[in-house]
């Protein structure tokens, strides 16, 4: 009987003895808790793109009217739209706009890759000058106060270097700084009371192209 009894308690001490044993294992030192489906090794990179990489720039579009194809889509047949630019959209990666990438009155072609593309759907008036409906690219001369953007006929094109020849007219506007930093370079329209301005952004600069119709 004795002998049994003595069994029985070994038995319970050995059991309880290796549920410490198993909590103090399951318990990391850092006070974390324990991820038991974490992977062994960080999984592969995904596979590459075998038709087309992605960009580091992804190409974007703006509207005016803001968010145009929505309210057609909404609202089915409406006006066609004032004006689309079609851009592509760098990023500062840790770099200041003016140590690191641009520099003052040397051409840029606003944006990444391809030309920047303006589609003016009617005759409109920009900074005072008149200008046709049609397709353009842009680009610009960033200056220390400001910026001269440039309408340009030369479309289709790679946007790292423009064909002066081809300039339509070009726009001197004033530069604001010290505003909020954006990360990607940015190109929106903004509603005005007589039109619309072409908002251009990058960093902590920002200039407006005015555009009235």
């Amino acid at each position: 009987m004795k002998t049994l009894q003595h069994s029985l308690l070994l038995l319970i001490a050995l059991t309880v003895f290796a549920c410490k044993e198993e909590k103090k294992e399951a318990t990391p030192t850092d006070g974390h808790a324990v991820q038991v489906d974490t992977l062994p090794v960080l999984p592969q990179e995904m596979p590459g793109n075998t038709y087309a990489p992605v960009d580091i720039s992804p190409m974007d579009m703006s509207y005016f009217p803001v968010d145009y194809p929505k309210i057609k889509m909404a609202n089915g047949t409406v006006a066609p739209p004032v004006a689309r630019v079609v851009y592509s959209r760098p990023h500062l990666q840790k770099r200041r706009l003016f140590s690191g990438i641009l520099k003052h009155d040397e051409p840029w072609r606003l944006g990444a890759n391809e030309s920047t593309e303006i589609d003016l759907y009617k005759n409109v008036t920009i900074d005072g000058k008149k200008i046709k409906a049609g397709r353009y690219i842009l680009y610009c001369i960033p200056h220390k106060d400001s910026w001269t953007i440039v309408l340009n006929s030369n479309i289709d094109t790679w946007g790292l270097k423009q064909d002066p020849a081809k300039d339509i007219e070009r726009f001197k506007v004033p530069a604001t700084f010290n505003n909020p930093v954006l990360e990607y370079f940015t190109m929106v329209f903004e509603k005005t009371d007589t039109g619309a301005n072409l908002v251009i952004g990058w960093d902590d600069v920002v200039v407006k192209l005015p555009v009235s119709f």
